[in-house]
């Protein structure tokens, strides 16, 4: 009988580890899906950044709204909390789909990637986290690869970079760091409220704080838009790669953990690059190979370090009760995810980048 068990658990462990690779991937393409699509509105000349996100912040407060009110359960965390959150969280996609306006979507994917060491900074000063030097290494890494990046988009003799390459990158670091200040207070909020509680104000609050915005910034701007199926596809195709983005990071998280998260979400990157050179036939400048690699390593050395705080081993106990909860009938803690590029064990994306966004909802 032993015998017997010992491989159906290899088994079990083997199509757990398939699942979360594949749905990993769908993150990612998700993410890149959001990308392209910021990209393509900005070609057409259409400038509502905060519009683009309203979309998704109404189905969030619509779906995990609904299933609050068919709980009937009580509040975890006080709900003026998530008023700041959500009005963060506003703001950082604001920046970032701003920044397709001025500078190439191969950048903001990698830049978004700033938003690990503004957590790894948050998560120190204000939740007292520690860290290994293996960890540190790993985030100066994933900078130096950003410089790459930035120092590409001066230089490159190709101008399909953007027509503002500087103030594009700059306005995705601004997004990413506040993505870092969301995926934070996200962590917080899991650990001390509830995932579907999370969502559903998050949702609310962004959904409200969105329609102020668009009406004092962008109401002129969509009274000028001639909606057509070339605009208004990858308008609501943002939205809904977004909610799906949100929806589905918590899920991979539950099955595998912030480290295949992390690795899945990377490989948005390549799949950026890749659809830029044979989709769209643009000219890549090397250095973008150059930071993508020192990101790729970064991100490696960066998940592969092991994280010092009183949290690890409740972490790992709702993982692993989640693993067996079928055996047991009984449902563990669940951890929520957003943000670009971050994992939850550091950043909030999967309690977040992690975004995240987990990128930056989570980075």
């Amino acid at each position: 009988m032993r015998g017997i068990k010992e491989n159906l658990d290899k088994i079990w462990r083997k199509n757990a580890f398939l699942r979360a690779l594949g749905l990993g991937q769908l993150l990612s393409l998700l993410i890149t899906a959001t990308g392209f699509a910021s990209s393509e509105l900005a070609k057409k000349g259409i400038n509502a950044p905060t519009s683009q996100s309203f979309l998704n912040y109404v189905l969030l407060a619509l779906v995990y709204g609904s299933i609050m009110l068919y709980r009937r359960q009580a509040l975890k965390a006080k709900w003026y909390y998530y008023i700041l959150l959500g009005a963060v969280d506003v703001e950082a996609n604001f920046l970032v789909v701003k920044a397709y306006q001025y500078t190439s979507i191969t950048s903001v994917m990698l830049l978004d990637c700033w938003t690990i060491p503004c957590v790894l900074f948050l998560t120190w000063f204000f939740l007292k986290t520690k860290y290994r030097f293996k960890k540190l290494a790993g985030v100066v890494i994933c900078v130096a690869g950003l410089v790459v990046v930035v120092f590409s988009d001066v230089h490159s003799a190709d101008r399909s970079s953007g027509s503002n390459p500087i103030k594009g990158d700059l306005l995705v670091l601004a997004g990413a760091t506040l993505y870092g200040v969301t995926n934070v207070g996200e962590e917080y909020f899991v650990k001390s409220a509830d995932r579907v509680e999370l969502m559903a104000f998050l949702g609310f609050f962004g959904a409200i704080i969105s329609a102020i915005q668009i009406v004092i910034l962008e109401r002129d701007e969509l009274r000028s838009i001639h909606w057509t199926a070339g605009a208004t596809f990858p308008f609501v195709g943002f939205s809904v790669a977004m909610f799906l983005f949100y929806s589905g990071v918590p899920i991979l998280l539950k099955i595998s953990g912030s480290t295949m998260l992390n690795l899945s979400l990377l490989t948005s990157d390549m799949w950026a690059v890749l659809i830029r050179i044979f989709a769209y036939q643009e000219k890549v400048d090397w250095m973008y190979f150059v930071a993508f690699a020192a990101v790729t390593f970064g991100l490696i050395v960066y998940s592969g370090g092991d994280k010092i705080d009183q949290n690890t081993a409740e972490v790992a106990d709702e993982e692993a009760g989640a693993g067996c909860s079928e055996n047991r009938d009984a449902v563990g803690s669940s951890k929520a995810g957003h943000g670009y590029g971050s994992s939850s064990s550091t950043t909030g994306e999967g309690g977040t980048e992690s975004k995240s966004r987990e990128k930056s909802w989570v980075s």
